[in-house]
């Protein structure tokens, strides 16, 4: 390969008809040649490629280089692994030119006759008897993609150790992206950002018991539990605002012979498993529920079938010397463009039982519980 020439503008011409099939060895390799290429006369390597901000190519620096694919789909598929509600959910991929996807739902509120898939019905009727038509109803599911962007300044002596870098910038981006999807999933408004449960119509809230503030009793646990789909517990898991673990522990039922049984059984014990379990179905500690007495402090949900996640592609990201640049501080950008929202937009009435027992994919308990 020839050797670099430096043309009038300051850019650096590079042969990379050869070095262009390599990649990096590490994420943080990659980081350093990327801070390289941008100091006054450094050194391009043949492996970066830039993304230009606008349409020009003579100054690399302005317009930041993209991370190698395989590292930038490496970390989107880390966010979305690691993550304890993006793991659990239905994953659509949106691909080639679309900012998003549409797909058909059954628009069904209740299990009533007629109401069924949202307006099937079927007859007993005897011989010669005129059929009735009926047909089902659907509704159209949107998601469009949006921007979930994450920033991270690195110092020049950061920059100097490849391998502390990469520590720094992949952990710090997983898990600040990790934490904003999952608490979009749980509180989105919908608006700039996923839908979340909390802010759906197909949310069930639980009416609570008369009990003291800041506690829970079994009575509350077992009326959720009645209101989450049967075809869900399987795939359902508890999620908890930390603050309620302790009244979790001495929460205990009065079986039919006298004997007293735990109602919540903790990791490590009779559960044997990483999460304690009510009902047989794990319980989650996560910062995003609700602080004690609020709705959405506990919640009960299958986000299996019951929640969309829409994601497209690797994550985008790119740096620049330039906006901490008296600092001795370069920027890192990571965006990811992801979008979701539960797949029901109501909760659904039963055959039996009335409208004051909606039953739905996601239930919580209410608030102000106290006696």
């Amino acid at each position: 390969m020839e050797p670099a020439k430096t043309r009038e503008s300051g850019t650096i011409d590079v042969d990379v008809s050869n070095a262009s099939k390599e990649k990096f060895s590490s994420f943080g390799q990659q980081m350093a040649a990327v801070v390289r290429a941008s100091m006054p006369n450094g050194s391009v390597d043949p492996r970066l490629f830039n993304a230009a901000s606008g349409l020009n190519e003579t100054n690399p620096s302005d317009g930041g280089f993209l991370v190698q694919t395989d590292f930038a789909v490496e970390i989107l598929k880390e966010v979305f692994e690691t993550g304890v509600l993006a793991s659990k959910c239905r994953r659509v991929t949106v691909s080639g030119n679309a900012n998003g996807t549409k797909m058909n739902g059954i628009d069904e509120t209740s299990r009533a006759t007629g109401s069924r898939y949202g307006g099937v019905r079927g007859y007993w009727a005897a011989e010669a008897d005129e059929k009735t038509k009926s047909k089902p109803k659907f509704r159209e599911i949107e998601l469009n993609l949006k921007k979930l962007i994450a920033l991270v300044y690195a110092t020049d002596e950061n920059l100097a150790d490849a391998a502390q870098l990469e520590s720094i910038i992949r952990e710090a981006c997983v898990a600040e992206l990790r934490f904003l999807l999952d608490d979009a999933i749980l509180n989105g408004t919908g608006a700039g950002m996923p839908l979340g449960i909390m802010n759906a119509g197909c949310l069930v809230t639980q009416a609570a018991e008369a009990q003291a503030a800041g506690s829970l009793v079994p009575e509350n646990l077992a009326k959720m539990w009645a209101r989450l789909f049967a075809g869900s517990r399987p795939n359902s898991v508890w999620l908890i605002n930390q603050a309620l673990e302790p009244q979790l522990l001495l929460l205990k039922m009065e079986g039919s012979s006298g004997g007293i049984f735990p109602v919540y059984l903790p990791p490590g014990g009779f559960s044997q498993s990483p999460y304690g379990s009510i009902f047989g179905r794990p319980v989650i500690p996560i910062e995003q529920c609700q602080a004690p007495d609020t709705a959405g402090d506990i919640i009960l949900g299958d986000f299996t079938n019951g929640y969309l996640l829409a994601e497209k592609g690797g994550i985008e990201s790119a740096m620049s010397i330039h906006v901490r640049f008296i600092y001795d501080e370069s920027v890192f950008r990571f965006v990811s463009r992801v979008d979701g929202q539960p797949v029901r937009a109501s909760a659904l009435t039963p055959y039996k039982g009335g409208s004051g027992a909606t039953q739905s994919h996601f239930v919580t308990l209410a608030g102000s519980r106290t006696t």
